[in-house]
């Protein structure tokens, strides 16, 4: 029996995906996370834009022309805001964002199956592990509709944590969740890295707030054996005034501070970034903040979306900029962040870093800095090395080994 377990949306999406995947196969099921002849589908849906919805209403369709005969189980955050759009499809199954567990029991029912429905530890394809710390967000933000959909803030105890990590074979950690600057299992993000000083393996956050960058965590991170120095701090707008309309609780000037805090301790790290074009009342001054801020903050990276408005939250009722003005401006911002980014990997040269490398295409075996930064090397590499940044090269650098 084959199963194809297919994913839309974020890291913590992919994480319960491949969670999904190893307890299957625990249970004697071939899988796949590609779409493709299979038994059952098992659909992980995204609704973070209305594209993204769009996308997930359509994977019935795609798994219907590999096997129209196939049971279909529909799980994540799109059915989990509006389920009667896939019930309307014909699926076996319709679940939400959270306890995506118990599609195991749906599958086992259907199928006439007795044998117990828990999630295993994520099946491990890369180099690179996530860990998933916690579900769940309390911010609100005007924009977003994941609190609604995810729920409150629910931490993942620290021991379970850490039992993970022990059994992982990756050499890479990445910590991740809905919002991890938000775990608290009793004392917050910095006493779960203060519990990883155990560990070898390079260790990565997933995004955060700026509001948990203080001397204690940096520190904290600072102590690690091998910590990933890449910050990607969520920023959404350079201007005041639009971030206090995103009902983000932060000011640019709190967020540039952070950004220096961060390389005082760390000289060479990447802070990377997600910028929001078109929010609604964003007026011309307010864009050119938001360019502004990828110089002043010295962004490695900028990932740029267009405004999408969600039904059910405050931005919803919001007067909505015309589609015109997100695209030019989102084209700006994109411009402006590959800008930086180029700045940014043009000013490694004739510096060493350590590498995990991954994958050989037959000329060059790419891989990552700690700082998240694309290495080419000519030749089949594996493992770790220290590499030495050459130039740019591709969507990275080319390097030489010592």
């Amino acid at each position: 029996m084959r199963a194809v377990v297919f994913t839309l949306g974020c890291k913590v999406n992919e994480v319960e995906s491949a969670s999904l995947m190893a307890s299957l196969e625990k249970l004697g099921w071939e899988t796949s996370d590609r779409l493709s002849p299979a038994d059952i589908y098992v659909l992980n849906t995204c609704a973070v834009t209305r594209e993204a919805e769009r996308k997930s209403r359509q994977l019935v369709a795609r798994a219907k022309k590999f096997n129209p005969d196939a049971r279909i189980y529909v799980i994540g955050c799109a059915s989990q805001k509006n389920g009667v759009q896939f019930e309307d499809k014909g699926v076996s199954y319709v679940g939400g964002a959270r306890d995506k567990q118990k599609v195991l029991s749906a599958i086992a029912h259907d199928l006439g199956g007795d044998y117990p429905c828990e999630l295993s530890y994520p099946k491990q394809v890369r180099t690179r592990a996530f860990i998933k710390i916690e579900d769940g967000c309390n911010n609100f933000c005007s924009y977003c509709v994941i609190p609604y959909l995810r729920g409150r803030v629910c931490s993942r105890p620290t021991d379970d944590i850490l039992a993970e990590i022990r059994a992982c074979t990756a050499p890479e950690i990445v910590l991740t969740g809905i919002n991890i600057s938000a775990y608290d299992d009793g004392e917050g993000l910095k006493g779960l890295i203060d519990r990883l000083a155990f560990t070898d393996k390079r260790v990565r956050l997933g995004s955060i707030e700026c509001n948990v960058i203080e001397p204690g965590l940096l520190t904290s991170l600072g102590n690690l054996k091998d910590f990933a120095p890449q910050f990607h701090l969520s920023l959404q707008s350079g201007s005041d005034a639009v971030l206090k309309a995103m009902n983000r609780k932060y000011t640019r000037a709190e967020y540039l501070e952070k950004c220096a805090l961060i390389y005082r301790y760390f000289p060479d790290a990447a802070i990377t970034t997600d910028i929001i074009a078109g929010f609604p009342a964003e007026s011309e001054a307010d864009f050119e903040d938001s360019l502004s801020i990828i110089d002043e903050a010295g962004f490695a990276r900028v990932h740029a979306f267009a405004f999408s408005p969600r039904e059910g939250t405050a931005a919803w009722k919001m007067k909505d900029i015309t589609s015109d003005v997100k695209s030019e401006r989102l084209h700006r911002l994109l411009e402006r962040g590959k800008a930086a980014e180029d700045r940014y990997t043009a000013a490694l040269a004739g510096k060493s870093f350590e590498v995990i490398f991954e994958d050989f295409d037959g000329e060059y075996t790419d891989g990552y800095t700690g700082a998240y930064v694309k290495v080419y090397a000519r030749g089949r590499h594996s493992g770790r090395a220290v590499v030495t940044v050459k130039e740019q090269f591709r969507d990275g650098v080319l390097v030489s080994g010592e």
